[in-house]
């Protein structure tokens, strides 16, 4: 018998996680990439505790760390630059065994990308059908260069997954969390940046530090859905431009093509399964989640290394060991999602009386105990492990 042969749709994070999982348990890979290349500006990511676990066990941990930065603290302010809140990110590391590290998301997909052969990736690849196959079929992926056999398919193509609606076309799509999202890399101002985030009304902005000087900015403000600004970086000006430094600064540093903006999303329905014969879900094709704590990334990297996990395990029957993923990882995301999303909307509280009381409480919760508050709220998002290798189903 033959080294399983596994498809992943989506050059993404969760897509080339699950490559390089599976790569490490013997199996061939052929990622299919829609994008001919990639085709936004750059962007940074904090990751937490449970994503940097999922590296550590495909050995990429150590090598994702060495590059990038970690602050030593994590601050909440007003609009108007008044701490609310500040956690140590040394406690916090001696809780969870890591607090937030930063990076660029193209540093962490040259990792990925670094563990797999040169010819598993075929950018410009659209897929355009799946038979999800059974316990005696393989799975069969129909796309615009022609049609692959596969042992596995991996459908990590994202919030709008055509996979997810081929295997689910009755159940309803992720919806609308209510806010938009800008991100963007800026040069720093020439002096440190403190990380954390200003909560505003229906308005948050974030800043983490990146390796080389470089700053990661993030923002999110309640709009209707589908909406756009000739000028995104202008658009950014108008609403935080009087926000306190260096905010204005910083967006005033961004080309404006550097700013991505994008919707939030959220699985409010949880799907009935992450598989369906041969195919699995992983990401925000299986669980769409709002961007805070950067936990779409980090649950992506999860699922990859729990599929990995479980289909290496018992790669000849695979429809078995799906069911085994689904077992797995549907109630812990339905939670984290959840959680995720109550998070959002205290964040971006719009009545005057609810971000009035929101500030009074999170300053409250500073003043007295914040990291065991805090903590309290993070246990169980931040504590999951991996699998442990050689460990049976």
């Amino acid at each position: 018998m033959g080294q399983p042969h596994a498809v992943i749709i989506g050059g993404g994070i969760g897509g080339l996680t699950t490559a390089a999982a599976l790569c490490d348990r013997g199996w061939t890979v052929t990622v299919c990439e829609r994008e001919p290349s990639p085709g936004e500006a750059d962007v940074g990511l904090g990751l937490l505790p449970n994503g940097l676990r999922a590296l550590d066990a495909i050995g990429l941990g150590d090598a994702l760390r060495a590059g990038a930065t970690r602050p030593d603290a994590a601050v909440l302010r007003r609009v108007d630059g008044r701490v609310l809140l500040r956690l140590d990110q040394e406690r916090l590391s001696r809780r969870y065994g890591d607090a937030v590290v930063v990076v660029a998301r193209s540093a962490l997909l040259r990792l990925l990308l670094g563990r797999l052969p040169a010819t598993a990736v075929h950018a410009g690849v659209a897929v355009t059908g799946v038979e999800p196959g059974d316990t005696h079929q393989p799975a069969r992926v129909r796309t615009t260069a022609g049609d692959l056999s596969a042992d596995l398919v991996v459908a990590a193509d994202g919030v709008r997954s055509t996979v997810r609606g081929l295997l689910f076309p009755d159940h309803p799509e992720p919806a609308y969390a209510g806010f938009t999202t800008w991100r963007f890399v800026a040069p720093g101002p020439g002096g440190p940046v403190a990380a954390g985030e200003t909560w505003g009304r229906g308005a948050a902005f974030g800043l983490l530090p990146l390796p080389g000087g470089r700053v990661y900015g993030y923002a999110t403000a309640n709009a209707p859905a589908h909406r756009r600004a000739a000028d995104e970086r202008a658009e950014l000006l108008r609403l935080f431009g009087d926000w306190h430094g260096p905010v204005p600064e910083l967006l005033r540093a961004v080309p404006p093509r550097a700013v991505v903006r994008a919707d939030a999303w959220v699985a409010d329905a949880p799907l009935p399964a992450y598989h369906r014969g041969r195919v699995a879900l992983v990401g925000d094709a299986a669980h769409a989640i709002p961007p805070n704590l950067d936990q779409g990334a980090c649950l992506a990297m999860e699922d990859a290394v729990v599929l990995a996990h479980r289909a290496s395990s018992s790669a000849a029957y695979l429809p078995s060991a799906l069911a085994s993923y689904t077992d797995d990882r549907l109630g812990r995301t339905s939670y984290v999602v959840q959680r995720i999303a109550q998070f959002a909307e205290l964040a971006r509280a719009a009545s005057p009386v609810l971000a009035r009381g929101r500030d009074a409480g999170v300053r409250l919760m500073g003043a007295l105990a914040p990291h065991r508050s805090v903590q309290r709220y993070l246990d169980s998002i931040l504590r999951w492990q991996p699998p442990r290798q050689g460990a049976l189903l």
